[in-house]
């Protein structure tokens, strides 16, 4: 799904001190800028946090989408707030009628950054509904701050994306996940996390069985870590998660308590996707040819920022309305798109 390859375009000035003002204007802002070929400047990068500028992670997935598309990067480096990428498009190779490949290497379980597990278990099986099919291999867990964790996409080329409709959340009808430690902590942690996690989740829904396994990571986990992810799936096929790791001085109880309640308070207000997914699928709404509409809780403000960039960098065109019906609460919106359209013109 890209433009010519070889498409000069006059660059779209990106200010990246509004709204979110942080990591989410470079991610939308990158991604939609290889698909397209659009070249970007952003300035002001990160201009109201604490320590603005690039930082590590943030120039690490900058280089990862320039080196995707062969394209070149200006001011990438840690603590710069003026980046320049120069007319970038995917290159014609990932468009074959062949699978592309790319390994990860990093941290898959670290602070601040979903765990890979929600790649794979959430993210995956919603995306695939607008016709993008990957595979997700997790080679070696990472944790932070050490990482060292290793993860081999594949991806299969698409000719365009179809629009989404996912105003129907149904019954929740299954709850599992999996609390797990590796390196040097104890078994016993896993289990407390489990545990305090059931109960949290058993005073609002007792009917349900609720399998969240204890595990001890040892041949496949590199550095020492500790967490719980839960993942909730309802009768429509939406699906859910909560999750959150160990931090020093925190007792393992808080992590399965904060984990349940992550997952009770994305399932309450009775929409289609968690506050995680939410602004993810912004760019695959922006793209697919159609009008795409989401049921989801209070729009946040990285959903927020993800629009206003799709809007800046596609033609797509984005409305939030308040959903009046029966179902729903407070906090229940409908996000419509009516997609750019894009096409992957080498399939």
């Amino acid at each position: 799904m890209c433009t010519d390859c070889k498409m000069e375009s006059s660059a779209v000035e990106i200010d990246g001190s509004v709204m979110e003002g942080g990591g989410q204007i470079l991610r939308v802002s990158a991604a939609l800028s290889c698909i397209t070929g659009s070249s970007i400047n952003i300035s002001k990068v990160r201009a109201g946090r604490s320590t603005p500028g690039l930082r590590p992670q943030h120039l690490s997935g900058l280089q990862l989408v320039s080196d995707l598309c062969s394209g070149s990067l200006q001011g990438a480096a840690i603590g710069s707030t003026d980046i320049m990428c120069p007319s970038v498009a995917l290159p014609c190779a990932l468009y074959s009628d062949a699978s592309s490949q790319l390994i990860l290497k990093g941290g898959t379980n670290a602070e601040m950054a979903p765990q890979i597990d929600y790649t794979v278990k959430v993210f995956k099986p919603m995306v695939e509904r607008f016709g993008v099919h990957f595979d997700c291999d997790i080679r070696m867990r990472g944790y932070y701050p050490k990482g060292g964790g290793e993860v081999m996409v594949t991806v299969n080329p698409v000719k365009e994306l179809q629009p989404v409709v996912m105003t129907e959340r149904g019954n929740i009808t299954k709850i599992y996940g999996r609390a797990f430690v590796a390196g040097v902590l104890p078994y016993k942690l896993a289990k407390d996390m489990s545990a305090a996690a059931v109960r949290t989740i058993r005073k609002e829904i007792k009917e349900l069985y609720i399998n969240i396994p204890a595990l001890q990571e040892k041949e496949k986990a590199c550095g020492n870590g500790n967490g719980i992810i839960i993942i909730a799936e309802s009768s429509t096929g939406c699906v859910f998660a909560g999750s959150a790791l160990g931090k020093k001085g925190v007792y393992v109880d808080k992590i399965g308590i904060e984990a349940a309640e992550m997952l009770l308070r994305n399932i309450r207000h009775n929409g289609c996707v968690d506050e995680f997914l939410q602004d993810q699928l912004i760019i695959f709404m922006a793209l697919a040819k159609g009008t795409s509409r989401i049921r989801t809780g209070a729009v946040t403000l990285h959903t927020q920022t993800a629009i206003h960039i799709a809007e800046q960098l596609t033609q797509a065109k984005f409305t939030i309305t308040k959903s009046e019906d029966e179902l729903s609460s407070d906090d229940t919106f409908i996000i419509e798109c009516e997609g750019s359209g894009a096409v992957n013109k080498h399939l």
